[in-house]
């Protein structure tokens, strides 16, 4: 079963439709595990590279302050240690990874759950061609047809060079091509432009969803 999408023009014209896969755009949304996939992605994102010079690694020292005893004051064996000032960081952040293992099967199910709950609240929007020409104005136009919300994703193949130069620069537009679709990006913008071109290629590409998740309902049938 498939659901049916009219393609508009940049004049807001309809020129046509495309046929959307219901494994891709009418599938269960899963909350929790859309939580899982984001979280993990958000994490991968995270450079880690925080770090501080422990006691042993800054600079100072190693002889002891002033006598042990006699002087009223809390004893101290080296002006680097954390009490001291300029001294080391106790138990200070280090450089670490924060990836999280994610199957291919559980971030492909994530992003079919966000894009049916999209297809669902009639968010998602197909143009024929969003620009012809070098005119920002204009490619601005045929996306905002469809939607005065403030976020929007646009997704482009990557042939669509012209489309590509004359959005990259629009406020509240967030640029993205067909093979690297993610549930983030879905979730964060309140309506999906696709361009004829690339929402063809998503749906029939190797890389697509739709392997992965015909590959699932065999696997869960047998």
């Amino acid at each position: 079963m498939a659901l049916t999408l009219d393609i508009k023009s940049a004049e807001g014209k309809t020129t046509g439709s495309v046929d959307l896969p219901s494994e891709i755009f009418d599938a269960q949304t899963n909350i929790p595990l859309i939580h899982q996939v984001v979280v993990a992605q958000l994490a991968a994102a995270r450079a880690g590279t925080a770090k501080t010079k422990n006691r042993g690694e800054v600079s100072g020292s190693g002889k002891k302050p002033f006598k042990q005893k006699g002087t009223g004051r809390a004893r101290q064996g080296s002006i680097r240690a954390p009490l001291q000032r300029h001294g080391g960081v106790s138990h200070g952040p280090v450089p670490r990874k924060y990836d999280q293992r994610t199957p291919k099967k559980m971030i492909a199910a994530a992003l079919r759950g966000v894009l049916s709950d999209r297809q669902r609240e009639d968010r998602i929007h197909v143009v024929d061609a969003i620009a012809t020409g070098p005119s920002t104005k204009a490619a601005i136009s045929a996306v905002r047809q469809f939607s005065d919300r403030k976020n929007v994703l646009v997704v482009l193949s990557r042939s669509e060079d012209i489309a590509w130069r004359s959005l990259r620069n629009a406020d509240n537009m967030h640029l993205i091509v067909n093979d690297q679709l993610n549930a983030y990006d879905v979730l964060v913008s309140d309506d999906i432009v696709f361009s004829e071109s690339a929402i063809r290629e998503f749906i029939a590409g190797p890389a697509s969803v739709t392997a992965v998740a015909r590959e699932s309902e065999v696997e869960v049938s047998a």
